[in-house]
């Protein structure tokens, strides 16, 4: 698998690019990205970074990708977590944005999230994660959960919950 993060090009022509925020210029656009790993047959993981990103993008990827030809991932944060200061992406304009890819891929869906050394840091709480399985109980793509490791210990019985949910 090959990650990359996705912003929207902060001049014109404004189109997706490969940027972290803060970060909104970049020497390479989606569409080059996407056309040069494609030759290599590897997976690969989009993390959006902007909502403002994600639509323009899925018109790419479903032109370009419209054979399974290799593992999709598409990742954001859709949700407040544990510390979290970023906003996240909202969620149902974003799985509305995304309903349309292919049902091989999945959708990688976490929490904005932060964690401080030398304290004890909150973990992911039981309404964080039950709100996260209210709004994955009716998708059609299989789903997974990036969480931050540091957190995991506080907040294993209810990820183990969250997991429990579902069979895909």
């Amino acid at each position: 698998m090959i990650e990359a993060d996705i912003v929207m090009r902060g001049r014109d022509p404004k189109e997706p690019i490969m940027a972290h925020p803060p970060d909104t210029e970049s020497d390479i656009t989606l569409k080059e990205w996407l056309e040069k790993v494609k030759e290599y047959n590897k997976g690969i993981k989009l993390d959006f970074k902007s909502m403002e990103a994600v639509f323009p993008s899925v018109v790419l990827l479903e032109k370009m990708l419209a054979q399974p030809s290799c593992p999709l991932w598409i990742n954001a944060d859709i949700l407040s977590g544990p510390g979290g200061k970023a906003t996240p992406l909202e969620p149902q304009a974003f799985l509305s944005a995304v309903r349309t890819l292919p049902t091989h891929a999945v959708l990688s869906l976490g929490w904005t999230t932060g964690w401080t050394a030398g304290i004890d840091n909150a973990g992911y709480s039981l309404n964080m994660v039950r709100v996260m399985e209210e709004i994955c109980r009716d998708l059609k793509h299989p789903v997974t959960f990036p969480v931050r490791a540091a957190l995991l210990a506080q907040s294993l019985s209810q990820l183990t919950w969250l997991l429990q949910q579902s069979h895909r």
